[in-house]
């Protein structure tokens, strides 16, 4: 088992190498743009059990969202449901044999992290505009300046660290047993690998969620007082 330090070269285009985890991960990525084309396509006013399925997925995504942070979901829905979608893919992939999950790999977590730093910074701008994103970071006075911007860095470096460590950590356990204890002993395993991938794609997405809403709400101006709510 190689290091998740250290990638596999496979071949190079140009100066830039070509590692095994962004290979899988191009691989993903088609499998994802492929199937979302093939399952949207002919939809009807009458759904299919196709569609129907579908539109459950979407209703549930949706309510997931707005219970977790109070917003309508149709600003978030596309590019949470994407990074949720490929890191439980991604994360699945560690069941074909001979395949390591690229988010057991530090490049592609780090890329997903940066990710989501870039979009926090895009709906906090495209939801408050840059003068109250930039506010945001004053809150709740100026002297809060540079922790809140320390604050946007650590936060996205933790959902990194936690990725990284959780998925990488399972990886290494199955491939153990497997090497002391042959291959029927892990399938146990492998079913609690499957249920680790799923709330790891679930809490990343929930913590990309709620971070970008947050830097929204805090680049807001205060609502007026006539339409504020009252407490008794």
């Amino acid at each position: 088992m190689n290091s998740p330090l250290s990638s596999i070269i496979l071949f190079q285009i140009g100066p830039v190498p070509i590692t095994q985890a962004v290979l899988i991960t191009w691989g993903i990525m088609a499998v994802l743009v492929i199937g979302s084309a093939l399952l949207t396509r002919h939809l009807a006013l009458v759904p299919d059990k196709r569609q129907a399925m579908i539109e459950l997925i979407v209703t549930t995504m949706d309510t997931q969202i707005r219970e977790t942070t109070g917003t309508e979901p149709a600003p978030y829905r596309s590019f949470i449901g994407t990074l949720f979608l490929f890191i439980l893919v991604a994360n699945w992939s560690s069941l074909i044999p001979g395949l390591e999950p690229p988010t057991s790999k530090l490049e592609t977590d780090a890329a997903l992290a940066v990710l989501v730093f870039v979009s926090v910074v895009w709906f906090g701008v495209r939801g408050a505009g840059v003068g109250g994103y930039l506010r945001s970071f004053a809150a709740p006075n100026v002297a809060m300046i540079p922790l809140n911007m320390l604050e946007s860095i650590t936060r996205v470096f933790s959902m990194f660290v936690r990725l990284f460590g959780n998925v990488m950590s399972g990886v290494f356990v199955i491939g153990i047993v497997a090497s002391l204890a042959g291959l029927l002993v892990p399938i146990p395993l492998m079913a609690l690998d499957l249920l680790t991938g799923l709330v790891q794609a679930y809490i990343f997405a929930v913590l990309a969620m709620v971070f970008i809403s947050a830097t929204v709400e805090d680049g807001q101006p205060d609502p007026a007082p006539s339409l504020q709510k009252k407490v008794p």
